[in-house]
């Protein structure tokens, strides 16, 4: 599964690479992707095979583990409309594929989903699912569910309206669709839809709570992360931002977008739903990663997810009904003072609001949150959460957006800078009993990896300039790196191969939104370049290069 297993706490319980010996941990072998934009995603492993989704043209490669150096097995090239690449937001980036009964599901950048036969590479079904002419892309990891393949959109900065759609595992065929704004009917939302929050309450609010038409074009997309609690049987997955970014367009709290909702998978119905950003006013999409476990709270256990948001708050939430049990930054925050835990709302501060024409400054986090897509990992050894993130402001002004199909639909200008103390990234441990940090590291860059952490009690994670690193996962303390060929925006992984040894892997290419000035070649003299993000990465040329390649690293026998 993308994110190891249901619960999405990506912890591997092998433990042969520990802090002991991982001083010896060396390249196994490589494998170049042939591209040159972000690669953020994850191998998947599957019977001595590990196969890999690149980023556009989103090539599939599936590799021999059974064989020194781990040779190609099979390869499949996907052919797709070149368009895509134009409507794409924030680089042609793939997060990766999912492999379930035989089938390796994966989505390309022109809006398909794709079933390939996992042994053989061949097509088994495609189905389109969007309309790049409407700015409607996929970058997202599939996850399979009872036979259902759940896939979301990408495109909320260019206006459309996001959904969450379910495809038949074995044909292909559209199941449901449930979309993110609009009528009751159409976000799926019926008489067992029962929020924990009064505001959520009330007859289609996703329409109401918009100007007149307005969430025909509102965003709300589903480019991120599902998690999934078989004993609940619910699907849990967070929406994105409302378009445009210049809120005094789209007065109301414009639902059901920046949302965590609960769903059947077997109907698509809504359970509840939880809107933390209501008239998001920063850009902070709701769809981070939920990991689900079940903790102590005031003496007694409880089932909850742990979120946390781009809006710099780590909520712990009771998975049951959607109540909201605490929601304490982990990182610095100050266009809100806090969430108020009897609405469920943040308490914006006003002097971070924006407006028309008026920049405002040093608004923190920026739009590109606390922390973005890149998702945190799980031990239940230590009880710690570790969350890879950024700490980063901006300048923001807004400007009137127009919405002509499949072209920018922002409505603001945004520069991002670093935030206090000058460090542009933090890898935070986060005990979720305690509710607060447990350790904390200062990176220059911004993270925008993923995080793996391991039974050998090490956490993995890599650097936009190219280093990948491994850390005690009780203290922090850096026990080994690597310094790869570009930046890695990837996802690691663990495995056992067929010889019983322990691997570790990770794709390096630098790219996405915050490596955009290198994959894209923007001028670093432009801070407003990357939606503002060269603002804050304007020396990232100078510290690495654009290119793929996939590093897998083992302890050599002979240690």
């Amino acid at each position: 599964m993308p994110a190891k297993n249901y619960a999405a706490t990506r912890f591997s319980s092998l433990d042969r690479i520990n802090g002991g010996n991982v001083k010896d941990l060396a390249v196994a072998f490589t494998f170049a992707t042939g591209t040159v934009h972000g690669e953020e995603g994850a191998p998947t492993v599957v019977t001595n095979t590990l196969i890999l989704v690149t980023s556009y043209p989103n090539n599939v490669f599936a590799l021999d583990l059974t064989k020194p150096g781990a040779p190609l097995k099979w390869s499949y090239v996907t052919r797709q409309q070149a368009a895509a690449q134009g409507v794409a937001c924030c680089d042609v980036v793939n997060r990766g594929g999912a492999y379930d009964g035989g089938r390796f599901y994966f989505n390309t950048l022109d809006g398909s989903a794709v079933a390939l036969d996992a042994a053989t590479g061949k097509q088994l079904w495609r189905t389109q699912l969007t309309d790049i002419n409407k700015g409607e892309t996929i970058t997202m990891a599939p996850l399979v569910v009872k036979g259902k393949v759940l896939v979301g959109d990408s495109g909320g900065e260019m206006g459309v309206q996001g959904w969450l759609t379910a495809l038949d595992a074995a044909s292909g065929r559209q199941l449901w669709r449930a979309y993110a704004t609009g009528p009751d009917k159409d976000v799926l939302i019926g008489p067992d839809f029962h929020p924990f929050y009064a505001g959520e309450q009330g007859h289609d609010l996703g329409v109401s709570t918009w100007p007149p038409e307005a969430w025909r074009t509102g965003g709300g997309t589903m480019w991120g992360w599902i998690a999934y609690d078989p004993d609940l049987n619910l699907i849990y997955y967070g929406t994105a931002n409302p378009g445009p970014w210049n809120h005094e367009q789209r007065p109301g709290d414009n639902k059901w977008t920046t949302t965590i909702f609960a769903r059947d998978p077997d109907t698509g119905a809504a359970k509840w739903g939880d809107q933390l950003n209501p008239h998001d006013e920063h850009d902070y999409d709701g769809i981070n990663e939920q990991i689900l476990l079940d903790v102590p709270v005031d003496g007694k256990m409880r089932k909850v997810l742990l979120h946390p948001d781009r809006n710099g708050h780590l909520y712990e939430i009771d998975r049951t009904n959607g109540e909201i049990i605490s929601a304490n930054p982990y990182g610095y925050v100050n266009s809100t003072t806090g969430i108020d835990l009897k609405t469920g709302r943040p308490i914006i501060n006003p002097a971070k609001e924006t407006k028309l024409g008026a920049v405002v400054h040093d608004i923190c986090p920026t739009a590109s949150g606390t922390k973005d897509w890149n998702p945190s990992a799980y031990s239940p050894r230590t009880g710690l959460l570790y969350i890879p993130h950024e700490k980063l402001c901006m300048y923001r002004e807004n400007v009137q957006g127009n919405y002509p199909s499949g072209t920018r639909f922002v409505g603001a200008n945004v520069v991002m800078k670093p935030g206090p103390g000058g460090n542009r990234g933090e890898f935070t441990a986060w005990d979720p009993v305690r509710q607060t940090a447990a350790w904390n590291i200062k990176e220059d860059l911004p993270l925008w990896s993923g995080a793996l952490v391991t039974a050998g009690d090490l956490v993995f994670y890599g650097t936009m300039d190219g280093w990948f690193k491994a850390v005690d996962a009780a203290t922090g303390a850096l026990k080994w790196q690597f310094h790869t060929g570009s930046g890695i925006v990837g996802q690691p992984i663990a495995y056992r191969g067929p010889d019983g040894n322990e691997y570790v892997a990770v794709l390096s290419g630098v790219g996405g939104w915050a490596g955009a000035i290198v994959s894209g070649n923007l001028n670093p003299r432009d801070p407003t370049g990357a939606l503002g993000f060269v603002g804050a990465t304007a020396d990232l040329k100078s510290k690495t290069t654009a290119g793929g390649t996939l590093y897998v690293f083992a302890i050599p026998q002979h240690s």
